[in-house]
C-alpha cells in the first residue's frame, strides 16, 4: 500500500529516445509509441496483485469505475482510473498500456508495450508489505525484469533487443513511504541493530527521525494547500473519495459496501492511500512537460529529446 498523499511518492525515470523499428527474426514488429517498465507499489500496480495470495487487492469495486480500457471494471488499479503511469504512457505516444508481468496475456508482441512489474504493498526493503501476507518485493521485481529480457532477445534476437530497449524504452520506479521511516531510516540510524535504547523521555520523540519528519510534513502541507488553490476543480486533499470511517473516510478502505463522492474529480485521493485519477493527471503533466520546480534536472519530454 502507497503512502498517505501522491507527494510521498518517490519517482525515477529512465528513458532514451522513442522512434524505432525493429524486426525479429520471424516476425517484423514495428514500434513508433515507445515502451514502459513499470516498477513500484500500489501506486502504479496494473494488477500483478490480482495473481498473488494477497491481502493488498484492487479488483473489486468500486475501483476502476473510470478506468475506460475496462468498461469501468476493476482491473486491479488502486484508483478510480488511471495511474500515473498509465497516463505517463498516454502522454507520450504509446498505444497500449504496459500489461501486468503475472498476466498469462504478457507474452509475445504484448512484451513490446513494455511490462508493469509493481505491486501494491512493495517496498524497498524486502521486509515492507508483510502486513499483506504477499506482494512482488522489488528485488523480485528485477528478477522478473531479467526474465522479460530474456523473453525480448528470443523475440527479437539479442542485439534487436537491445536496440529496442535502448530506444523505446522508458524504465520507471515508483515507490511510496511504506519502509520511508519503519523499515528505512530507522535501520540505517540504527547500523543495523534491531535493538536500540533511546534516551528520550515517556512522551518525547527521538530526534532526528522527529525533525525530519516535521520538515517533510510541513513541506507536504504547503504542497496541499496550494494544490488546492492553484488546480482548478479540486475541494478537497484531505477527504478520501471512496471509503468509510473516521474524520476523513479514511478507516476502511474502498470497497463494494464503502461510500463514495459525487464528483470524483474534485478530490486529490481517491481512497485513505492513492491519488484519483485527476490527481494522477496532474502529476503525470508535471512529469513530462513541467519546469524545475517539479522535476529536475529536465522533465521527461526534454530527456526524451536528448
Amino acid at each position: 500500500m502507497a503512502g498517505n498523499a501522491a507527494a510521498m511518492a518517490f519517482i525515477a525515470v529512465v528513458c532514451a529516445a522513442a522512434m524505432a523499428a525493429v524486426s525479429g527474426a520471424e516476425e517484423v514488429y514495428e514500434f513508433g509509441s515507445g515502451a514502459s517498465f513499470i516498477f513500484g507499489d500500489s501506486l502504479v500496480d496494473a494488477g500483478n496483485n490480482n495473481f498473488i495470495p494477497s491481502l493488498s487487492k484492487a479488483n473489486m469495486t468500486p475501483n476502476g469505475i473510470d478506468f475506460a480500457a475496462s468498461g469501468g471494471m476493476p482491473t486491479g488499479r488502486f484508483t478510480n482510473g488511471r495511474t500515473i503511469a498509465d497516463i505517463i504512457g498516454e502522454m507520450l505516444g504509446q498505444t497500449d498500456y504496459s500489461p501486468p508481468f503475472l498476466a498469462p496475456n504478457t507474452t509475445g508482441g504484448a512484451l513490446l508495450n513494455g511490462v508493469n512489474y509493481a505491486s501494491g504493498g512493495a517496498g524497498i526493503l524486502n521486509g515492507t508489505g508483510r502486513i499483506f501476507v504477499n506482494r512482488i518485493g522489488m528485488d523480485l521485481q528485477v528478477d522478473y525484469f531479467n526474465i522479460t529480457r530474456k523473453q525480448l532477445d528470443d523475440l527479437l534476437g539479442k542485439a534487436k533487443a537491445k536496440e529496442f530497449l535502448k530506444k523505446n524504452a522508458i524504465f520507471s520506479v515508483t515507490v511510496g513511504s511504506n519502509d520511508f521511516l519503519n523499515n528505512y531510516l530507522m535501520p540505517v540510524l540504527s547500523a543495523g541493530t534491531r535493538k536500540t535504547i533511546n534516551r528520550v523521555g515517556e512522551n518525547e520523540c527521538v530526534k532526528l527521525p522527529n525533525q525530519l519528519a516535521s520538515k517533510y510534513n510541513g513541506r507536504l502541507r504547503e504542497l496541499l494547500i496550494q494544490l488546492n488553490s492553484e488546480l482548478p476543480g479540486f475541494e478537497t486533499a484531505s477527504m478520501a473519495c471512496c471509503g468509510n470511517g473516521g474524520s476523513y473516510d479514511g478507516m476502511v478502505p474502498c470497497g463494494p459496501a464503502s461510500s463514495m463522492c459525487s464528483n470524483r474529480k474534485s478530490h486529490v485521493f481517491w481512497d485513505p492511500y492513492h491519488p484519483s485519477e485527476a490527481a494522477n493527471l496532474v502529476m503525470a503533466k508535471y512529469i513530462v512537460d513541467g519546469d524545475s520546480k517539479y522535476i529536475s534536472p529536465m522533465n521527461l519530454r526534454k530527456l526524451l529529446s536528448l
